[in-house]
């Protein structure tokens, strides 16, 4: 297999088929080798490694992504924890923590984001 065979596999198992069909159903001439990019450097080199599993992962994810300030993508990867097997209650913990290190506002943000997706996806919160 290849690394774009091996990113494909786990960008499937993480972010679900629903989510990698509707993004690679959107690909362009332009941004086609970014996609391939992705594919093969996010999910097949790094998400690959086995230094640690996916849940933590998905937990220094979602921190990065409040500290960032990437909503659309916190979005995703909160429903991707989830699939990963973390509990709305470790989400809840990590969004807490990252309001002492990425910021209070963020972590506002944060927290409205994953009411919204737990809403849509149980009943948990």
């Amino acid at each position: 297999m290849t690394k774009y065979d091996d990113g494909m596999a786990v960008r499937r198992e993480v972010l679900g088929d629903e989510h990698v069909d509707r993004a690679t159903d959107r690909i362009t001439d332009l941004d086609r080798d970014f996609q391939t990019m992705i594919t093969e450097y996010a999910w097949g080199t790094v998400w690959t490694r086995p230094g640690l599993d996916r849940r933590t992962r998905s937990l220094i994810t979602i921190t990065a992504l409040v500290a960032r300030g990437h909503h659309e993508e916190l979005a995703m990867h909160l429903r991707a924890a989830r699939r990963n097997g973390v509990t709305v209650e470790e989400i809840g913990e990590t969004l807490l923590q990252s309001a002492v290190y990425c910021g209070v506002p963020d972590a506002n943000t944060a927290f409205r984001i994953a009411r919204e997706v737990f809403a849509d996806v149980d009943d948990e919160v």
